[in-house]
């Protein structure tokens, strides 16, 4: 059964799977709202140092694939391979973040989630919901990160900037004004090289090895051990 986290709950990834390979779904909506869903890839200083390892609609994987994005599927608006065995030593923490493009705020957005899936079965959740946020335009939902061992945190936090602010503030240098305005519906396909067998089956298909399933009714909520600081 997935374990259900509240925003500021962390966990070892240990605790919740032995896998390393991982799949990561985000499902956000709003009224008349368009989302990125970005993964940053920090150093120790919680920087974008190497800017190869931002992905997103324009730069859907890392150099050597320890993060892909996939695109909308089973049920979820955006979502990620993460393969943690191949993230590079100098990277500390993949930051899963959701920003509006063009008019709104997060107070708009429905109830949504980040979830985590492993082996076909999803392990954790983390639930949130428009009411959790007032005019901020982007929200960073949840964090892999390296202490000692690989942990995950629901982080919940909103940021009154988009896309370019929260470039800015990871240290990133913003892109040309062509990227930024591509088409997000470019996210929605699954990108070249992210590995077919890694996407959810349809309906009539038995699930392969790393398949995420389509969501479930919410889990009996489950209160997480917080891992140490």
């Amino acid at each position: 059964m997935a374990r259900e986290f509240q925003r500021g709950h962390k966990a070892r990834i240990s605790d919740l799977t032995a896998g390393t390979d991982l799949y990561v779904g985000v499902q956000i909506a709003g009224p008349g709202l368009t989302f990125d869903i970005s993964c940053f890839g920090l150093d120790a200083d919680e920087r974008l140092s190497d800017d190869r390892y931002f992905v997103f609609f324009n730069q859907p994987k890392s150099p050597e694939e320890a993060v892909q994005l996939l695109g909308a599927q089973a049920g979820d608006t955006e979502s990620f391979r993460v393969t943690l065995d191949r993230v590079p030593a100098h990277i500390r923490k993949l930051s899963f973040t959701a920003t509006i493009d063009g008019a709104g705020q997060m107070s708009q957005v429905g109830p949504g989630y980040l979830r985590i899936v492993a082996g076909g079965e999803e392990v954790a959740r983390y639930p949130f919901s428009g009411s959790e946020f007032t005019t901020e335009r982007a929200v960073m939902l949840g964090d892999f990160y390296l202490k000692d061992v690989w942990r995950f945190a629901a982080v919940g936090q909103g940021f009154d900037g988009g896309l370019e602010a929260l470039l800015k503030n990871f240290g990133g240098e913003v892109l040309q004004e062509e990227e930024q305005t591509s088409a997000p519906q470019q996210s929605q396909q699954a990108p070249a090289g992210a590995g077919p067998g890694f996407a959810p089956p349809g309906q009539s298909s038995a699930p392969p090895a790393f398949a995420a399933p389509s969501p479930a009714a919410a889990p009996a909520p489950q209160q997480p051990q917080s891992a140490p600081q």
